[in-house]
């Protein structure tokens, strides 16, 4: 007979070893490469192959490395001009006129402090930045990477009395060409429009290539053991597939193998995740552009390019939409195809979908995300009900086998093969199948089930930093003492209590165990998992009690 406990105890194991080894496939990241010495300082340095600024930080020593680490923050702090709406507060760099520091003003850093999300910054161990340009032929008219432009002012705010701002950077060629790079924010949005405006007022054509890249480090190595998260790294889209991730590891294998990466795609986007936030380039949908990534010097770099040409005397308007905030579906779906995948649900996204929508109607109605949890572990267990209960009389039926089968052990403890002939036979009598098929099968069932809403609630920014109550103030994070998890494992042990304890030795002593090493596993998991595991727990001890008061009286040590 087969114990379905003991086989949901094996899939749940299975199920965390193969979360544990993809975690450490996507985060595993190179402390060495974050590690500054004292002796480290940053200067600021050109990269022309793709186009775009960087921060490099080279060893320097004594009195002259600090003057010139304190000369290139003043000279890059001199080149910035700062943004701020209502959600964004964004520093621009004149050289290149690229997005250098971004914070999400609706999201702190921490619980109880003012202190915004940085989600791209230009800091030499978190380096992360958004980067778009022209880049035209070497000459008196020219355009490159690193072109210098300029701004009327230093600081812009959005009025709360408008809807939207624009800031126009200004290029002027020595040949007749000038650009302007114009940024357009609007109120409660975290896409930026960003467009140049080319004028060809030169004698002959100009030619070029548009490009939009995200460059950043791998530098979120704060992971831990039994600490989750969802993917982080690279992703494109393409007509072909809508959402392809590409991970860091890829990105750096592809490289040192020399392995060039090139797709001309019509339309799609580039975009870095990380657990909650995301940065994105939306091009227009209607061209042909060239795709790349590369890795350099532990920079990861994901982009596109587009050729374009303006007669001479003519003007042109071309751009792209960045994206630089949280994961909200709502946001960023209307932006183009395939992004409502970026924020991410694992393998089983469709059926996370669906339950993220059920949890967040829940939550419209009763404004707590908590209320919202426990509600749907219950409207979950209501549609399993009879699942489970099938479940229950099936394996009721094994157990009432259990004296047979054991009388059957001692009357041929010396032949095995009569022993199996007779069990067999036993099975048959009974009508009972020997897998135990109509015990295991609903739980194989509810298991997809219960990894997707695994992922939702580690992966939906809507709970980061939720109360719930009393000492629960944030739901993505781990119980602060602990009592959800030790309540947890206590609504375990009281499920082995109401159900007798295997007929196999070994098995029994094992799941002894299984409420600690459960309890021990669960400690740093998000508050808001383990308040969903401790309520199924406690629903499936109401059922287990209920359907076994139901049944016959052989049919009482039904066991989940």
């Amino acid at each position: 007979m087969i114990d379905r406990r003991f086989i949901l105890y094996i899939l749940l194991g299975v199920v965390a070893f193969a979360l544990w080894e993809a975690w450490k496939k996507d985060y595993n990241v190179n402390s060495a490469a974050s590690t500054v010495t004292a002796a480290a300082t940053t200067t600021i340095a050109s990269q022309q192959a793709t186009g775009g600024a960087s921060i490099v930080a080279t060893e320097q020593t004594g009195a002259a490395a600090r003057v010139i680490q304190k000369q290139a923050i003043v000279a890059l702090e001199n080149r910035l001009i700062k943004v701020r709406t209502d959600v964004l507060d964004v520093a621009i760099d004149l050289v290149g006129g690229n997005v250098v520091q971004a914070d999400l003003l609706k999201y702190p850093e921490m619980m109880r402090q003012e202190k915004p999300t940085r989600l791209l910054n230009n800091d030499a161990v978190r380096y992360y930045v958004a980067e778009s340009g022209l880049i035209s032929a070497l000459g008196p008219d020219s355009l490159a990477a690193q072109a210098q432009y300029a701004s009327p002012q230093k600081e812009y705010v959005l009025d709360s009395a408008k809807d939207s701002l624009k800031i126009r950077l200004l290029w002027q060629g020595a040949g007749g060409v000038s650009v302007a790079k114009i940024f357009t924010f609007t109120k409660g949005k975290y896409d930026i429009a960003v467009d140049y405006e080319i004028d060809n007022g030169s004698k002959k054509q100009w030619s070029g290539q548009f490009y939009t890249q995200i460059k950043r480090k791998d530098f979120d190595s704060s992971k831990s053991l039994f600490q989750f998260s969802t993917y982080i790294g690279a992703a494109i889209s393409s007509q072909e597939k809508p959402y392809e991730k590409m991970s860091f590891s890829d990105i750096e294998d592809a490289t040192k193998n020399k392995k060039e990466f090139i797709r001309d795609n019509q339309g799609g986007w580039i975009a870095m995740q990380q657990r909650y936030f995301l940065s994105v380039w939306v091009p227009a949908q209607d061209k042909i552009y060239r795709y790349f990534r590369n890795a350099n010097n532990g920079i990861y770099t994901i982009g596109l390019t587009e050729n374009i040409a303006i007669p001479a005397g003519k003007k042109e308007t071309i751009g792209a939409i960045l994206y630089a905030g949280p994961g909200v579906t709502e946001n960023i779906a209307p932006l183009a195809r395939g992004l409502d995948h970026t924020v991410d649900y694992g393998w089983l996204w469709i059926i996370s979908v669906g339950f993220f929508w059920v949890l967040k109607n829940i939550y419209k109605l009763i404004g707590n995300w908590g209320w919202s949890i426990v509600l749907l572990t219950i409207l979950i267990k209501l549609v399993f009900y009879k699942l489970s209960e099938s479940s229950c009389r099936s394996m009721a039926k094994m157990r009432e086998l259990v004296p047979k089968m054991q009388a059957l052990k001692e009357r041929y403890a010396d032949d095995r093969q009569r022993l199996h002939q007779a069990t067999m036979e036993l099975y048959k009598q009974e009508k009972i199948n020997p897998l135990n098929f109509g015990g295991c099968l609903p739980m194989l069932i509810q298991i997809p089930f219960f990894i997707a809403l695994y992922y939702v609630l580690i992966g939906a920014v809507e709970l980061r930093h939720a109360p719930f109550m009393l000492w629960i103030q944030d739901l993505s994070s781990r119980d602060p003492y602990y009592v959800l998890p030790i309540l947890m494992g206590l609504s375990m042990f009281l499920q082995q209590r109401l159900s007798p304890a295997s007929p196999d030795p070994t098995q029994a002593k094992m799941m002894m165990f299984m409420p600690v090493v459960f309890t021990l596993f669960f400690m740093n998991f998000p508050s808001g998992l383990v308040l969903y595991w401790l309520v199924n727990n406690l629903l499936s001890v109401w059922q287990q009690w209920y359907i076994n008061k139901k049944l016959t009286v052989g049919a009482k040590v039904c066991r989940r």
